[in-house]
């Protein structure tokens, strides 16, 4: 399948602005790009890419003051498959983890699994370990939070959604990623495009969305527990130890945002958008 996905973000500032962005697929997805990203900016200004200490692509810009138009569109190939299982991966003693996974057993700033041990053993430790007591974790977190967009708080914990019961998608991960922490399974966050492809359209599209990848039988898995199914097309702009390293934008200075629109769009050899499935084809 082919997908369609950028954004247009108009922003406001008082002065200039040193921002750091974060909404380019991950440098191993580049290669299913059909051209490049096409990124730009009103008024236009220059700007130099990096990758991260994570691994993720970065654009550094400076914005004038005023309004500050960034717009990115590209197209990518996709398998077009479900996010793939393997139900008998195991989990890996810590002596047997490799250097760079030992960073996703800690706790993090929003990822305090170090206040989450007992609950975590208590729901959790009797479960057989591997890829079943993981999907527990992501069950139990996916019906213990109740989703609401107006539930959203930039500073909430994984211990505070634990005690509310209440969030958004980064809250769904935080928890679930500071559950398996504390279960010594290592754990990271995952930000990036994701479009309501082999579901009926939900009432709220989704476009930039949080989810989990959890390390078993020497990869890397992927999960969901805010959807808490095996997705279709998801784009992963960024990994990291929790919602800190992975922010789309990250502004040295206020700004009021004024626009926030995302694109994820299968689209035909044509270039049309193929309309998303109505419930009863999904059915």
């Amino acid at each position: 399948m082919r997908i369609r996905y950028g954004y247009d973000i108009t922003i406001e500032g008082d002065g200039p602005l040193s921002m750091l962005l974060q909404m380019s697929v991950r440098p191993e997805r580049q290669l299913d790009l059909q051209g490049v990203e096409d990124f730009s900016t009103e008024p236009g200004v220059a700007y130099s890419t990096f990758v991260d200490d994570f691994g993720n692509f970065c654009r550094r810009l400076s914005a004038p003051a005023g309004r500050f138009r960034m717009r990115q569109l590209a197209t990518i190939t996709d398998s077009g498959l479900p996010e793939p299982e393997f139900l008998d991966a195991q989990e890996m003693p810590i002596q047997a983890l490799p250097d760079d996974v030992l960073q996703f057993l800690l706790p993090s700033r929003y990822c305090d699994s170090d206040l989450l041990m007992q609950p975590a053993w208590d729901l959790f430790g009797n479960v057989a370990p591997g890829w079943n007591r993981v999907q527990t974790v992501m069950d139990w977190v996916h019906n213990h939070i109740t989703f609401n967009y107006q539930d959203a708080d930039a500073t909430r914990t994984a211990h505070d959604a634990f005690e509310q019961g209440k969030g958004v998608c980064r809250d769904f991960a935080h928890l679930s990623i500071a559950m398996c922490r504390a279960l010594n399974i290592p754990a990271r966050y995952v930000n990036g495009y994701l479009g309501d492809f082999g579901i009926p359209a939900p009432p709220d599209p989704m476009d930039f969305a949080a989810s989990v990848q959890v390390y078993l039988s020497g990869r890397w898995w992927d999960f969901d527990p805010r959807n808490n199914m095996r997705r279709i097309g998801r784009l992963p702009v960024g990994y990291g130890r929790d919602a800190t390293d992975v922010a789309l934008i990250s502004s040295f200075g206020l700004h009021r945002l004024l626009n926030f629109t995302v694109i994820t769009d299968e689209i035909d050899d044509d270039g049309n958008i193929v309309p998303p499935l109505k419930k009863e084809a999904a059915e």
